[in-house]
């Protein structure tokens, strides 16, 4: 089996500020007016699984979490950077709630766009529609990565996959401040706290990453995505 396509399965590529191009005047101004901004604080929650979902969020600044509730511990879906949609998942026809939830990893900044108008820019606007569904198409692909990932892959794999996501997709280089806990790292790679801090100090006794404090850097790409491919 061919595996490439399961790697940095964390989060997506495709970023969605494309989608609004596609709109006239007309529509851009009937967005604006029926939308709000909103600033959530680091560990704040922006929707809540099984909530009504009256809007469909655009994520300005900042860095969120998509996650399934769950006892005794969730399951992070995927990391939503800024320019992205989040919450598409909640408009299909019969439905009326938020399958997951979504809270922040740092300060963020979003924009609620009112649900049956997002529904209606799909309805008349071809293009925009086209735009929303390449991204949930991507989206679907990041499902099936992630879910191959939390059940084919061994420990050191899940986690060499999920650092590779943070360092190629959401922060763009190989060093860079990690906002997440031992503890998020363990809901991400589906593993025990304890087993996230031994194959971490095992990846820094082996060089492959440098960790001082909240700062991460790859010292070895090439035999990290090996990792990630293999194990």
């Amino acid at each position: 089996m061919n595996t490439n396509n399961y790697e940095n399965t964390c989060s997506n590529f495709v970023q969605t500020t494309s989608c609004f191009d596609q709109l006239t005047e007309l529509e851009e101004d009937m967005v604006d007016k029926n939308q709000v901004s909103v600033v959530y604080k680091k560990g704040e929650t922006i929707c809540k699984q099984g909530s009504f979902a009256s809007h469909i969020i655009f994520l300005e600044e900042g860095l969120v979490k998509i996650y399934l509730e769950g006892n005794p511990r969730n399951l992070i879906l995927t990391i939503t950077s800024s320019n992205h949609l989040v919450g598409l998942p909640s408009i299909y026809e019969g439905n009326n709630t938020f399958l997951y939830s979504v809270s922040t990893y740092v300060d963020s900044k979003v924009r609620l766009i009112d649900v049956n108008v997002f529904k209606q820019l799909i309805r008349q606007n071809a293009n925009f529609a086209s735009k929303i569904i390449n991204i949930l198409n991507e989206n679907t692909a990041q499902a099936y990565g992630r879910f191959f990932c939390l059940t084919r892959k061994q420990l050191h794999g899940r986690m060499a996959d999920i650092l590779l996501c943070l360092s190629d997709r959401i922060f763009k280089s190989r060093e860079f401040n990690l906002p997440l806990s031992r503890n998020d790292l363990g809901e991400l790679t589906s593993m025990s706290t304890e087993s996230v801090i031994r194959i971490m100090k095992e990846f820094k006794d082996d060089k492959l990453i440098k960790v001082s404090g909240k700062s991460i850097e790859i010292l070895d790409h090439d035999k990290m995505m090996k990792i990630s491919e293999l194990c």
